[in-house]
């Protein structure tokens, strides 16, 4: 642990990661100065979230020039870039820039699985989480799963287990963070106008692994391409699983049945149909994965196969909403980019009306387009995106689309044109930002729409 007692610490954004930062440091006697750029930040609504004991310098608007020549380390929260003139300036003075993630580590107790990912992340650490407190004591599940790791940190013992869901934003801003297990369940392109290239988003994922070493464990995707290259050079001992072929040794998706090969002799673990709650290949990787890191977190695989029998859908992914006159609506809100979209409609098994669109992040559609197959049957579009998605779809052969102006016209669409036997699926492949706060949201009225439908 690094002693920050007495030290001038800078944390960038005054929202849940900045005051969760700030509270941790200020408890264990650091000199914090909260900074906030937004300029309609209110100085006393900063200071309610941070509590009454902290004394935190709070500074809002234009980063002060000189600031930078004070301060022995900079913690930034997840959404501020590490491009900006003003980190950049920090990184040129030799200042230490850690994220959340960084700092709650050098706090936290415990060994820690981490979890990284473009898409399955919150489903597989919510299912490592819960494997885990059915089998240890004292387990936290933190990080980009929406518990801010520093909250936790505190609270912990040697005897911890924290799981970790850990974006590609968080591992930007790592340097002695050291998972005794760690995932990357694939890397496909996601946040480019964040990352820019496709090399520098991989890296980010594979820095989750940048402290460890041959006795600890990293479970990876062999199906992607990403994923299994980085395999041959990866620091930690490689598990793989596949959806796609037979493993001699990891774990493999085949005849219905997860297996757990080593030296080529595999052995069942599950059935996918009779034995998980959770529908579509996305979810059989998950489910692998997860097995994978708990297995070499030290839990016996018959405790690990009782958990993912009872374990339900994550809410918001390919989430089985109700049926309406017999068309069965689905909640996949948390598809945020086309490679998890693409997954909700391989999940589908009947015709499908699907609404797409909202917050350009800068990828194409092709691949999603090219998915549809005979399966989504009408295209509903909204935000942002629209007319950029009806662009590619047409290029790509597919014509059923329709755009609507709110989240409410392209529901009342999807009702109308919905037959019996249809399905309506909530896959965007876009952000939720500029219509609605996050995907939680926009799910959430997703489902009380449906909810309110007679039938």
């Amino acid at each position: 642990m690094i002693d920050l007692r007495g030290k001038k610490v800078l944390v960038v954004g005054a929202g849940i990661s900045g005051i969760g930062s700030t509270q941790l440091l200020e408890a264990n006697g650091a000199d914090v100065i909260l900074y906030e750029s937004n300029e309609k930040a209110i100085e006393s609504e900063i200071r309610t979230k941070l509590g009454e004991q902290s004394k935190a310098e709070i500074i809002i608007g234009a980063f002060p020039s000189g600031l930078g020549d004070t301060v022995s380390l900079a913690v930034l929260s997840p959404g501020v870039p590490t491009d900006l003139d003003f980190v950049m300036l920090l990184k040129d003075k030799k200042v230490p820039v850690w994220g959340e993630i960084e700092l709650a580590y050098n706090y936290a107790k415990g060994k820690v699985l981490a979890i990284t990912g473009t898409n399955g992340k919150t489903t597989t650490t919510s299912l490592v989480g819960q494997i885990m407190q059915e089998y240890y004591d004292s387990v936290y599940i933190v990080g980009n799963i929406g518990n801010p790791y520093t909250e936790a940190a505190p609270l912990m013992t040697e005897e911890t287990v924290s799981v970790a869901e850990i974006s590609s934003f968080q591992l930007e801003t790592i340097e002695y963070f050291h998972p005794c297990v760690s995932a990357i369940l694939n890397i496909t392109p996601d946040h480019l106008n964040r990352h820019h290239t496709m090399e520098n988003y991989a890296a980010a994922k594979e820095a989750v692994t940048m402290n460890q070493t041959k006795d600890d464990f990293c479970i990876l995707n062999y199906e992607n391409e990403y994923t299994r290259d980085f395999g041959k050079r990866c620091p930690a001992t490689v598990v793989y699983f596949s959806s796609a072929r037979v493993l001699e040794n990891g774990l493999y998706y085949a005849d219905e049945y997860i297996w757990l090969a080593k030296n080529g002799e595999a052995k069942k673990l599950l059935n996918v149909k009779t034995d998980m709650n959770l529908v579509g290949i996305c979810n059989i990787e998950n489910v692998m994965a997860a097995i994978g890191i708990s297995m070499n977190a030290g839990v016996p695989m018959e405790n690990i196969l009782q958990t993912i029998k009872r374990f339900v859908a994550v809410e918001h992914r390919i989430e089985y909403v109700a049926t309406k006159n017999n068309v069965m609506y689905y909640n996949d809100s948390k598809a945020t980019n086309t490679d998890a979209a693409i997954q909700g409609i391989k999940a589908m098994d009947r015709p499908t009306i699907l609404i797409g669109g909202g917050y350009d992040k800068g990828g194409g559609f092709d691949d999603w387009i090219q998915c549809f197959g005979n399966k989504v049957k009408k295209l509903v579009l909204i935000g942002q995106t629209r007319e950029r998605i009806a662009e590619c779809a047409k290029r790509n052969g597919f014509t059923d689309i329709v755009f609507a102006d709110s989240f409410e016209e392209a529901l009342d669409i999807c009702v109308k044109e919905a037959q019996p036997g249809d399905a309506v699926l909530l896959s965007p492949a876009c952000a939720s930002w500029g219509m609605f706060p996050n995907y939680e949201v926009r799910g959430k009225m997703f489902k009380e729409y449906v909810n309110k439908l007679r039938g």
